[in-house]
């Protein structure tokens, strides 16, 4: 999926995101935020932050930093936070997260929801999400992944070229995931309705790894 085409989508989905996807998904976000166990004074970088439906979850005490390519969810999720009375301890950007602005080993854990299904290039994310995770920190990942169920699975292959219009890859697949960017899983577990999401958490490896080299033509 292009850049503009995922702007797009979300620029469709900003209004009535939190109707489609709020309940729907707020049990995987419950689920990741236990699992992460924040400390206060730790500092989280939750990438596609989207209307911010995650950040009353965090802990009092942790500093949470919210990214998302676009401007309209993050609108939504600024208007959150100032209805909800949440103290000053999260900060809100637009960015593009295959291009992180924030210096090396600057978190202590890094969170995706929902988002490694939709950017342009998977494995640019994630070495992003290592590059800024400091390496005794840690990797979390929620997201729907291709179903091993025959049915399931071919209905997810049928939508696969409508990727551009619903905003995400129907058909993306685990496996492939966890070897093109090298993540070192170390728990997985299903959530949401049916278990139909997976939660991954997994250790920042980028110091066995060596570093990494982006292609910024690409």
């Amino acid at each position: 999926m292009e850049l503009e085409a995922i702007k797009k989508a979300y620029r469709r989905y900003a209004r009535l995101y939190d109707l489609y996807f709020g309940a729907l998904f707020q049990p995987g976000r419950k689920a990741v935020i236990e699992r992460m166990r924040c400390r206060p004074g730790q500092r989280v970088l939750e990438v596609g932050v989207g209307t911010g439906l995650s950040l009353p979850l965090y802990p009092a005490g942790v500093h949470v930093t919210g990214i998302d390519i676009s401007p309209e969810m993050l609108q939504r999720a600024q208007a959150r936070l100032a209805r909800e009375g949440r103290p000053g301890d999260i900060e809100l950007h637009v960015m593009d997260a295959e291009r992180m602005s924030f210096p090396s080993d600057n978190f202590d854990k890094v969170v995706a929801m929902y988002v490694v299904s939709v950017v342009p290039h998977p494995q640019r994310l994630v070495d992003e999400m290592r590059r800024v995770c400091k390496p005794s920190g840690e990797i979390f990942i929620v997201n729907h992944f291709h179903s091993p169920n025959p049915i399931v699975g071919g209905v997810e292959s049928l939508l696969a070229p409508l990727s551009r219009l619903v905003g995400f890859h129907p058909d993306f697949c685990l496996d492939t995931f966890v070897r093109d960017t090298n993540l070192e899983v170390v728990d997985k577990q299903p959530v949401n309705l049916f278990g139909y999401w997976n939660l991954l958490r997994a250790l920042n490896n980028k110091e066995r790894l060596g570093p990494v080299v982006l292609d910024a033509t690409a």
